[in-house]
């Protein structure tokens, strides 16, 4: 088995994930919780972050790279931003140290785009990034990283020119459980999805997007006028919002620009799916391992091999 090398952490506001790394870059262990920042600020962050490497017995001397929202300003220590358009090495050194540490912790940056008319930011996300784009890629690269906040980012010769985020998986929460469409997805658990609707959906919001909020509202009209199930409901939400998303994000991208899409689990079938109705072309990464992949860049770009006091 490897020697261990570093600890990786992805730092969420509701998760934690942490993997420990061997000097071979294989996973020697792994531990996750529902202790994101919201539940660390309250216990400790040190404390929190202590009780998963004793668990894995992890050696007193590894160092810890850090991603996601412990550098919030409401985290552990704030990492700030790093202003686009930058390259995508800038994220490997503005990693910030945690003072008072018996262990070297950093934590790294996240993006700001600074425009005013289209300010934006993200934290964690520029790790996945990283580990989803090749520092030194040629051409235009644009990236789907999906979630409660979505985020798209163009990607030049290994130059991140900008991002936006799409706040379509809040949005979802929002509609199907405090809206008055929550009544026509009752009981929408309990039946096999509706891959047709959410097909339809997605291909009527990806033509219209500004038609959006009105389609939003046949799932109610079609419950009550056609017989639309709440399945169908359902999934005629998730496409429209879906789908105006994926309009939006590609409304400034070069015609017929490749997608890397940066996800797993329930999102990666949705996107996937999305993306294959509406013919558009794309790769897939997996989110657990693009995280992982950027934050093993930043532990080699920090702490070089023949540095690391393990």
């Amino acid at each position: 088995m490897a020697s261990p090398a570093y600890i990786a952490v992805d730092w969420g506001t509701s998760s934690f994930r942490l993997w420990l790394i061997g000097e071979d870059d294989s996973i020697l262990g792994e531990r996750r919780s529902g202790e994101g920042m919201t539940s660390a600020a309250q216990t400790g962050f040190a404390q929190v972050l202590q009780s998963h490497l004793d668990a894995l017995a992890a050696p007193a001397n590894l160092p810890v790279i850090v991603c996601g929202m412990a550098g919030a300003r409401q985290g552990w220590v704030e990492a700030g931003y790093i202003d686009t358009p930058t390259s995508l090495s800038a994220i490997l050194t503005g990693a910030v140290s945690v003072p008072g540490q018996s262990r070297d912790v950093r934590i790294l940056p996240g993006l700001a785009q600074r425009d005013r008319q289209a300010p934006d930011v993200m934290r964690g996300e520029e790790t996945q990034l990283l580990g989803a784009i090749a520092a030194d890629a040629k051409g235009e690269q644009v990236v789907c990283m999906p979630g409660t906040h979505s985020k798209w980012v163009r990607v030049v010769d290994g130059q991140v020119t900008g991002f936006s985020t799409f706040m379509t998986g809040e949005l979802f929460d929002v509609v199907t459980k405090h809206s008055i469409l929550s009544h026509a997805v009752a009981g929408a658990a309990d039946m096999s999805a509706d891959s047709t609707a959410f097909e339809s959906a997605i291909k009527a919001s990806f033509n219209k997007p500004a038609l959006a909020t009105n389609l939003l509202f046949t799932a109610r009209a079609g419950q009550l006028l056609h017989g639309l199930t709440a399945a169908g409901a359902h999934a005629l939400i998730s496409g429209t919002l879906i789908g105006a998303e994926i309009a939006g994000a590609l409304s400034s991208a070069r015609q017929g620009a490749a997608i890397t899409l940066v996800a797993s689990g329930r999102l990666q079938t949705l996107y996937e799916d999305a993306f294959r109705t509406l013919g558009l072309t794309y790769t897939t990464v997996d989110a657990d391992t693009a995280v992982r992949r950027g934050l093993s860049a930043a532990a080699k770009a920090i702490w070089p091999h023949n540095e690391r006091k393990c």
